[in-house]
Parts: C-alpha cells; structure tokens; sequence
C-alpha cells in the first residue's frame, strides 16, 4: 500500500474490532456510544454479521465461487459498518489511509468502510479462511496501528496469544500471519471487559 503523507503526523490508531456475532447483544449501542465520545485516535472494525451469514448460506444454494463470496463478505462488513454508524452518529466512516490518518489528526473516533481498501488488495486470498478478523489485522499492519482489540461475544481460549487463538478456533487460521505485522499489543476481550475498559476513560487520547 502506498505511504500515506498523512501517516506520518497522525497519532498511531488503536484499531478495535467488533465481531458480527455482537450484533444483537443488548450491550452494543452502549459501547458503541462510548466509541463515538472518544477522543483519541480509534479507529473500529466490524464483521460482517448476519449479511456474511446470508452470503454463506447463498453460495451452495446459488453455486457461487469463493471468489465472489469474498468479496459479498466484504460488502456485508460495509453494511454492518454502515448500520454502527447510523447507531452511533459520532463515528466518523473512513475509506481510505488519508481518511483514517486525517481522523487520527483531529482525534476524531472512526469506523472502517472496508470496501475501497479490501476489494483492491490483490494479496488478500479470496477464500473464507480469511476472516474479518484477520482483515482487521491487515488493516492494522497496513496503516501503522499502535494497538489491536478483537471484542467477540466468546471468551478467549487460553494461551498466549495468535497462534494459540487460532489452534483454538477463535480466530482463522491466517490472523496469526497478519497479526504478527502488527508492532504494538495484539488482544482477545469480551464484550462484557469491553465495556469497562472503553467506558472508563481509556479511550482518552
């Protein structure tokens, strides 16, 4: 990906991303508030819920090629992403490097549209072993992130960390690839810890 020239001046983000099976749990508007009243340089990633549900339930149904069902899914994270926003107005949408480097600069929190970034990645492997997760991961190695934190409504397995989440089935297989271009702390919380640690201040820039 080409060197944004915002990059360099903006704060290093703290990427969060919010699983789709989160969608739903009578927490999230709350902690989606607090996202949006932050003042520091966050930046959330959503999965795709129940529209990558759809898509998977149409592909043998329809014969689609994983191919095509890569890039639906990454629509479908578009559509959550879309629907957080609309739940939580002070979330700022961002599509590109600048658009994420600028609001870093003005400590304004955002939320990825993932479209325009996702679907021209030629590295990314259309398959379904990649995952939002691991797109978040990329994303986060992609524009420098100081910090990654998957919320999911299931607890961490224990170990210490990608590789162990992954043997465990929490994350695909491939997060552990992506994660590991990530220079700051890679982390698993509940929603529950989610809520206390992102209420609480720490959000602050």
């Amino acid at each position: 990906m080409p060197a944004d020239p915002l990059a360099a001046r903006a704060p290093r983000p703290h990427v969060v991303k919010l699983g789709g099976s989160l969608i739903g749990a009578p927490a999230l508007p709350r902690l989606l508030r607090a996202f949006a009243r932050a003042r520091g340089s966050v930046l959330l990633v959503t999965g795709g819920g129940p529209f990558a549900d759809a898509v998977r339930e149409a592909q043998p149904r329809l014969g689609l090629s994983d191919a095509a069902c890569h890039r639906m899914a990454i629509l479908a994270m578009e559509q959550t992403a879309l629907a957080f926003a609309d739940l939580a107005p002070g979330l700022v949408p961002v599509d590109s490097a600048e658009a994420i480097a600028r609001a870093g600069e003005e400590a304004r929190p955002a939320i990825w549209l993932p479209a325009r970034m996702a679907l021209a990645a030629r590295e990314l492997p259309e398959s379904w072993a990649l995952t939002s997760d691991s797109l978040a991961a990329w994303l986060a190695g992609s524009i420098g992130a100081g910090r990654l934190t998957l919320v999911k409504s299931a607890p961490a397995v224990p170990g210490s960390g990608p590789r162990d989440w992954a043997a465990g089935g929490l994350v695909d297989p491939l997060f552990p690839d992506y994660a590991g271009s990530i220079a700051g702390p890679v982390e698993v919380m509940s929603l529950e810890a989610a809520l206390g640690h992102f209420t609480d201040g720490s959000l602050a820039a």
